[in-house]
């Protein structure tokens, strides 16, 4: 991430659980209350994800706390909320999504240049003998790198 970046949460789960094939920065469509909640890092998403309807990029099951310092004008804190895509980037995700088992899952969120922005990634579920997989490929890279330390001392 270059400068001007806060990130405000990572969706860890998401890469355990997913083979991320490709990734998209989105903006978000969101209410003043919204982006307040967002500034205190007050989003749950443990298993959020987007669907395309209309040619428009919705986020489902993305929970914003409501802010105790609104008034009666506080937002929904379950509402679906519109990504913003340019209209060829929707069409590519249509595209990819309409393939079997793609699915597109929030990464990360985080500000840029005070604006909040979503890193939705274009994923494929993972089976279970894929994650092992992975975890042996990690402590097998954890052992050599440290094998190495230690072989320069």
């Amino acid at each position: 991430m270059s400068e001007g970046v806060k990130i405000i949460a990572v969706n860890r789960r998401a890469r355990h659980d997913y083979a991320v094939d490709d990734t998209y920065e989105c903006g978000m469509e969101l209410l003043g209350t919204e982006v307040k909640s967002f500034r205190d890092g007050k989003i749950s998403f443990p298993d959020a994800w987007a669907e395309i309807i209309n040619r428009e990029v919705w986020i489902r099951s993305l929970r914003i706390a409501e802010n105790p310092f609104s008034s009666i004008f506080n937002h929904d804190p379950d509402r679906k909320k519109k990504l913003l895509l340019h209209r060829d980037e929707i069409k590519r995700l249509t595209r990819k999504v309409e393939e079997k088992g793609f699915t597109l899952i929030p990464l990360s969120f985080y500000f840029k240049k005070g604006r909040v922005k979503v890193e939705l990634g274009v994923c494929k579920g993972k089976k279970a003998f894929d994650k092992r997989a992975d975890i042996r490929e990690r402590d097998v890279a954890r052992d050599m790198a440290r094998e190495f330390r230690h072989g320069l001392h």
